[in-house]
């Protein structure tokens, strides 16, 4: 069930499906010219690249993006326009720029929570022995994915502070006035 007030607030860890899977295929259609489909593989990948993005305001967490070196380099060019072999010392800003678009197109989905909410700088890290934890508890929501036969997964960790949402509410409203 997708549990989603009015306002944007999730209750459960699938609430926020719909809108991270609608945002991923459409930035990864625009700007990287690919679909991307379901994958039925039950374990997250082994990443070697992971984007992240933080998340602050009454939704408040980490968007993070994982994959290989090999879907990275293909993002990248694709991106770019160039060939793969070309493509990596662009690597770490495609896959940057792709959560920056992804989170961005989340969010603007949730409605109230999404435009109260607001995008840290993307970071990249990439290797082969690396544990990404992030400093939040709550809504868990992961996406695992494929394009062009390469994994991908999408994972956004989160809270909604619904106080903070109508504190933020009320400061707009008195700033308009």
């Amino acid at each position: 069930m997708n549990d989603i007030s009015s306002s944007g607030i999730a209750h459960d860890s699938t609430a926020y499906e719909p809108q991270l899977w609608l945002g991923a295929q459409e930035v990864f259609e625009m700007m990287v010219g690919t679909t991307l489909t379901r994958s039925a593989e039950p374990q997250p990948i082994a990443a070697q690249f992971t984007a992240m993005i933080g998340i602050a305001g009454p939704l408040c967490g980490l968007l993070s993006i994982h994959c290989s070196k090999r879907a990275a380099l293909l993002i990248a060019s694709r991106m770019l326009g160039a060939p793969v072999e070309e493509a990596g010392p662009q690597a770490w800003d495609a896959m940057g720029e792709v959560c920056n678009m992804v989170a961005g197109s989340f969010k603007a989905k949730l409605g109230e929570v999404g435009e109260s909410s607001l995008l840290s700088v993307p970071s990249v890290v990439s290797g082969r022995d690396y544990r990404l934890r992030p400093m939040t508890s709550g809504i868990v929501t992961e996406l695992r994915l494929q394009f062009d036969d390469e994994p991908i997964w999408f994972r956004l960790q989160c809270t909604v502070d619904a106080r903070r949402e109508k504190s933020d509410q009320a400061v707009h409203q008195a700033i308009s006035e």
